[in-house]
């Protein structure tokens, strides 16, 4: 059997930023970024196309990818890369807001020759689909206050059919989870309390409403959209399955935890549209990387389903993002889903026969909360926090010489049979390599040269006696998620991982140090909870009974008892107020518990 752990093991390259505000250009931010991901099944291979990578990741398998360098006449500083098959050719497209955005097209996908076929217009998340008749829509958008919208393209020039036509907008005041800010906690401004607010931003540059109107154009618009603070819908990526169409798009802030994906029912490729029942379809506001937005949909050779979404890190820069990937099913009424219970847990992949998108984890996480040390470490990024299951935080040596450890204690010896390593990036303090690539909205430069990051993993039972797990210290790879699988099992106390190089020879940074395996005690048991309604789109969840035996706690929910498509993961606490509901449906939530030795599922209870 094969594995892999969210967020993808895979080149994420680092991106020197600066972004206007005020007229001005803001600082240089340094953080490592990939997000947006269209996955694509071509050939008898997975193929990852994400933002700012200059290139596509591939997979046999769904468990090991490459990198590959695409040729320098793609797009590659344009957002969300939208790639897809049309008739005998993949179709690239990308956003930009500054100038035209062609498309492009191969019959090679890594080493081209990729022909562009000129387009005349600007559009941002863009999306090509090809119907089973042949004909070809294209989708886009990106914005809190006009719709996703979409036209029948001619397959050969991309070239509009058809007018545009809009699908949908917005409806944070129903669906809960549209509402943005980190727990949805930023609620939108309206009616006369955002005419002074944008009044009062005006008067503070100087300007009258006529003046930024004369002098900003269309872009006004897009200002009176941010002022709201409504939530941004984007990403659209249509699915077809069984006869049937799924719209899905992107809802409420990439920076913010519940970054996800809804999905719309279509009964044309242009509409109308309904929404689905089962929303939001993607959604992982807990566990370690939080966030599953932004995706794309398909179907294997071997008749499986997988969902590629973008994860959130959001310290360094808004756009500090990772990539995921999860098992995705039909239901018998049809409806989608997306399983992310334990998304973030080692998944099993058999890339020769059909899988059961229900399968529950392997092995069980055993590091959360346990105790670790360092060589050295600054204040305020203890080596404890490896073990805190949250990619915000990271333990940062002092210095920047090589060979500093991180080292972590689970108290006594476990089976582990997986441990991923995760580093992480703090401070970086340096100009850019090459100049920016400027624009109206700032300047990005991506580094083109591929360095190595290389560490050791030791173990030990006692502390004293060490064997090596892993070695790394001496490749030329630079992968931030590493997976290290050991299927027959290690006994194992002491996890030390000790660095020997990062890029840009920065300090070693860590956020987590995360042990799967088998403990050797009781499963939890299960837990006696409360639910209960909040307001029309929100409902609070607390565990009442002993939570002793629990290191944390799915939060499941869904429009039936049968359907608990949704999932909230907490560790270290016992309640938890959910605000993703679709007002005026019902609810059904179930709690089910895990500790390091098993999965103890609840009972299920209506709202």
């Amino acid at each position: 059997m094969k594995y892999y752990c969210n967020p993808l093991n895979v080149n994420y390259r680092y991106q020197f930023n600066v972004q206007a505000a005020g007229g001005q250009m803001g600082p240089l931010q340094i953080n490592r970024e990939a997000a947006d991901p269209t996955l694509l099944y071509y050939k008898g291979k997975y193929y990852i196309f994400a933002s700012m990578t200059l290139g596509v990741w591939v997979s046999d398998d769904m468990a090991n990818w490459k990198n590959y360098r695409l040729p320098d006449n793609l797009p590659f500083y344009d957002y969300a890369p939208d790639v897809r098959v049309v008739n005998d050719w993949v179709i690239f497209s990308a956003s930009s807001r500054t100038h035209n955005c062609d498309f492009y097209r191969t019959k090679d996908i890594i080493n081209g020759p990729y022909e562009k076929i000129e387009s005349d217009l600007q559009y941002w998340d863009p999306d090509t689909f090809q119907d089973d008749d042949g004909r070809v829509y294209f989708y886009e958008n990106c914005s809190n206050n006009t719709p996703v919208r979409g036209y029948e393209a001619d397959p050969e020039t991309m070239k509009m059919l058809t007018d545009w036509v809009p699908l949908f907008e917005g409806n944070w005041k129903e669906n809960g989870y549209e509402v943005p800010g980190e727990e949805h906690s930023q609620i939108p401004v309206e009616g006369e309390a955002l005419e002074a607010k944008i009044n009062g931003y005006l008067a503070s540059m100087g300007m009258t409403r006529e003046q930024a109107q004369e002098k900003m154009g269309p872009m006004f618009g897009m200002l009176e959209g941010f002022m709201s603070g409504a939530p941004y819908i984007e990403g659209a990526y249509m699915t077809k399955h069984d006869g049937k169409y799924y719209l899905q798009y992107a809802f409420a802030g990439t920076q913010y935890n519940i970054y996800g994906d809804g999905v719309y029912m279509c009964e044309t490729p242009l509409g109308p549209v309904k929404l689905a029942e089962n929303n939001p379809f993607s959604y992982m506001p807990g566990g370690f990387m939080p966030g599953a937005g932004h995706g794309s949909t398909i179907e294997d050779g071997n008749g499986n389903w997988w969902h590629a979404a973008t994860q959130r890190i959001s310290v360094n820069h808004n756009f500090e993002r990772r990539v995921g990937v999860w098992p995705v099913g039909f239901d018998a009424d049809g409806e989608m889903f997306c399983n992310q219970r334990f998304g973030q847990w080692p998944i099993a992949v058999d890339e020769n026969s059909k899988m059961d998108p229900w399968k529950k984890p392997e092995w069980y996480l055993l590091s959360a909360g346990k105790a670790a040390t360092a060589s050295t470490e600054e204040a305020g990024k203890e080596a404890s926090k490896v073990t805190e299951e949250n990619c915000q935080t990271w333990w940062r040596a002092a210095t920047a010489e090589p060979g500093q450890w991180v080292q972590v204690d689970m108290g006594k010896p476990y089976d582990v049979r997986a441990i991923q390593i995760n580093l992480a990036d703090d401070k970086i303090d340096m100009e850019s390599p090459k100049p920016l690539q400027m624009d109206m909205t700032g300047g990005r430069y991506i580094e083109e040269n591929d360095y190595p990051t290389r560490w050791t993993l030791e173990g030990s039972l006692d502390g004293v006696n060490y064997f090596m797990i892993e070695d790394k210290s001496e490749v030329n790879t630079d992968l931030t998620h590493e997976l290290i699988v050991r299927e027959d099992g290690l006994q194992v106390r002491y996890l030390k991982l000790t660095v020997i190089k990062t890029v840009y020879d920065q300090p070693a940074c860590v956020s987590g140090i995360r042990v799967f395996g088998f403990g050797d005690g009781e499963a939890p048991k299960a837990p006696a909870f409360t639910a209960e309604r909040t307001g029309d789109c929100s409902m609070k969840v607390a565990v009442t009974s002993d939570a002793s035996d629990a290191v944390g706690y799915n939060i499941l929910w869904g429009h039936a008892a049968d359907k608990l498509y949704h999932c909230y993961e907490i560790i270290g606490r016992t309640e938890q107020e959910v605000k993703a509901l679709i007002k005026g449906q019902d609810c059904y939530v179930r709690v089910d518990a895990f500790n390091e030795n098993g999965i103890t599922e609840g009972t299920v209870t209506k709202l």
